[in-house]
């Protein structure tokens, strides 16, 4: 009995000297690439609707990076690309409310983190971490003297189509990995699962622990070619009402030049969307917050591709 009430000390000391998890307050960010710079970042900003509080440079003074604002803690990040005919998604982002108490809380279950989290060129702490489909996923905590703090409240006029982001999109090729790493490390919660064919599952939509943004997983058995990603790595955009935003959407001078339909449709989790894409095809998936009916969706029970 002696030995086993020592036993069982003992490994509630290795629990408690385990570190904690800090929360993880949401999505901060898409990060994407734009092989036309200038005109993409006309289509967030005069379509969309979207004003840039900062924009950054490179050493040699080309451009960097635009920052749209969505709200308060959450943008869309635009980046000259790098490389003709690749991926047009950089990164995602999620917020956390302690970013070296998250760097280390990673360390201790086998993610490969830096050695220390720096201080970003806005002054937020931040770090890029891998997900298991080779995605970038940055940490953020935003600083009492970061430029996000410093613009609170600025730059969220009435031509923005949405003052929420609910979700980003990005391609899963393992959803058990997928689900090791956001569900078992970092804390996200299934909420729901889709099939478009009723045979095989298509989405996985996975929530934030400490808020209500998620993820969505688009699973695929093998990724789509970089430069067909398009529709599969994309924001989704929180609207009132799909009518009235195309309607907005109609009456703004740069749908001269925006050549596709904006057609409202049903998705298979029973809520109105309509689906708008940048210059390079990235898509902007514009959504309701509730179904048709307002009655929950059930999820599909479908295996995953394989």
């Amino acid at each position: 009995m002696k030995w086993i009430t020592i036993a069982a000390l003992s490994s509630c000391m290795l629990l408690a000297d385990e570190p904690a998890r800090p929360r993880i307050l949401g999505v901060a960010h898409i990060s994407l690439f734009a092989h036309d710079y200038k005109k993409s970042r006309a289509f967030y900003r005069d379509f969309l609707g979207f004003e840039a509080p900062f924009s950054l440079k490179n050493p040699d003074g080309s451009p960097s990076m635009t920052f749209f604002k969505v709200n308060d803690r959450q943008y869309i990040e635009l980046s000259p690309e790098k490389e003709a005919g690749s991926d047009r998604l950089n990164h995602i982002s999620i917020q956390t409310d302690n970013a070296e108490a998250m760097r280390i809380y990673l360390a201790s279950k086998g993610i490969k983190v830096p050695p220390k989290t720096p201080v970003g060129r806005i002054g937020n702490s931040n770090f890029t971490v891998k997900d298991p489909d080779g995605h970038g996923v940055e940490i953020v905590q935003y600083e009492p003297t970061g430029w996000t703090v410093r613009e609170k409240g600025k730059f969220m006029g009435p031509e923005r189509i949405s003052e929420h982001m609910m979700h980003v999109g990005i391609i899963v090729t393992d959803l058990d990995r997928a689900m090791k790493f956001y569900g078992d490390i970092l804390g996200f919660q299934e909420i729901w699962r889709g099939s478009k064919s009723g045979t095989e599952l298509s989405w996985t939509n996975v929530k934030v622990p400490d808020g209500n943004d998620y993820i969505e997983f688009m699973l695929y058995k093998e990724p789509p070619a970089p430069t067909k990603r398009g529709s599969a790595h994309h924001l989704c955009l929180e609207v009132a009402s799909a009518e009235d935003t195309v309607k907005k959407l109609d009456a703004k001078p740069y749908r001269a030049q925006y050549t596709q339909k904006l057609e409202i449709r049903t998705g298979t989790n029973r809520k109105r969307q309509v689906n708008i894409f940048d210059p390079d095809g990235t898509r902007t998936e514009v959504m309701e917050p509730v179904t048709i009916d307002g009655k929950p969706t059930q999820s599909s029970t479908a295996p995953p591709p394989e």
